[in-house]
């Protein structure tokens, strides 16, 4: 039975408790009676809605990171459509994989075990094509990579373990590192075949090539943590990791080193006076002694000052910002 009725549906059941062929009290009785839910074991559900929610979150700012990477790194339109989160188990992701691919297992330390990062021959050719100075295409049938390619994929795979270790840091301090590729999905042992798996989906488009990433996270690996993947948790490590990187980054600004420089006026002379000058001559610039001088930081003017003197040597004080408006220095 459907869960809505239709008008007929309801006029008949009006006119059956009517007539009395169904009685209210069986109707009461029926709908009290426990509900069997279906649940197939070979196939668990260990993440909940929340967590799996919570996942999904994280890695739409990776996906962000990853668009600003390949844009940087390839220079042309890179397009990332927004994460898919799904739990299966990691049978069925394995049995999904073409044969060959390009894949990534990835130490997933201080957590025991191994996920995976899993990418087309296709995309990665192209990607690879672009980096070596090409136009960005692939369209060659899917073959094995060679070592050259595979040194290449290597060092694109470890910088997106960077940007997913930047991405996990509000749940927990990873240190992923990447302990070989494959490309045959049947040499992939990596947990039990009913294990329960998050499988996070990008659809990337690099120029007129269209693949996906996957990143296969068995629930085994990432069970330690299970309990901070709720919204809750999650949002409130973020607002605290925001507020540390903010201290972190005044703190780096408080001991950069930049140049400042004062520029006490401008004159112009001839060469023949510059080739005559001597010990003691005087060049008039063209700004009064009382008058505001420019202050640069790095050649761009920032400030104004006035000079002086301080504990017997000379001295610049900042009066303003450049852009700002002082009566009493004009």
């Amino acid at each position: 039975m459907s869960d809505i009725l239709s008008q007929s549906e309801i006029d008949a059941l009006i006119a059956a408790l009517t007539t009395g062929e169904i009685k209210a009290e069986e109707i009461k009785k029926e709908s009290q009676e426990k509900k069997i839910k279906v649940y197939d074991f070979k196939k668990p559900n260990k993440f909940s809605k929340e967590q799996l929610n919570t996942i999904k979150l994280i890695h739409e700012n990776f996906g962000r990171q990853l668009i600003t990477y390949f844009t940087t790194q390839l220079r042309t339109l890179v397009q990332i459509s927004g994460s898919h989160v799904d739990q299966m188990p990691f049978s069925e992701f394995s049995s999904s994989i073409p044969n060959p691919s390009i894949i990534g297992i990835v130490d997933f330390s201080p957590l025991k075990g191994s996920i995976l990062l899993v990418t087309s021959v296709e995309l990665a050719f192209t990607i690879i094509d672009r980096l070596l100075g090409g136009i960005g295409e692939y369209k060659d049938k899917p073959r094995e990579p060679t070592e050259i390619e595979i040194n290449i994929i290597t060092k694109v795979f470890s910088r997106i373990l960077k940007l997913l270790e930047e991405t996990w840091k509000n749940i927990i301090e990873l240190n992923p590192s990447l302990e070989k590729i494959e490309t045959n999905p049947q040499y992939i042992q990596l947990v039990s075949p009913n294990e329960a798996t998050a499988l996070v989906t990008f659809n990337i488009k690099v120029g007129k090539t269209e693949g996906l990433i996957n990143i296969c996270m068995p629930f085994i690996v990432i069970e330690p943590i299970m309990p901070k993947l709720s919204t809750k948790a999650w949002l409130s490590a973020s607002k605290e990791t925001s507020e540390d990187y903010t201290q972190k980054i005044n703190k780096k600004l408080e001991n950069i080193s930049v140049e400042v420089k004062a520029e006490l006026g401008k004159a112009i002379i001839s060469v023949r006076d510059f080739l005559n000058l001597e010990l003691g001559d005087v060049i008039q610039l063209d700004r009064n002694i009382k008058e505001e001088i420019d202050i640069y930081v790095k050649e761009k003017l920032k400030f104004k000052g006035v000079i002086g003197k301080k504990n017997g040597k000379v001295a610049v004080k900042v009066t303003r910002f450049a852009e700002e408006r002082n009566e009493n220095y004009g």
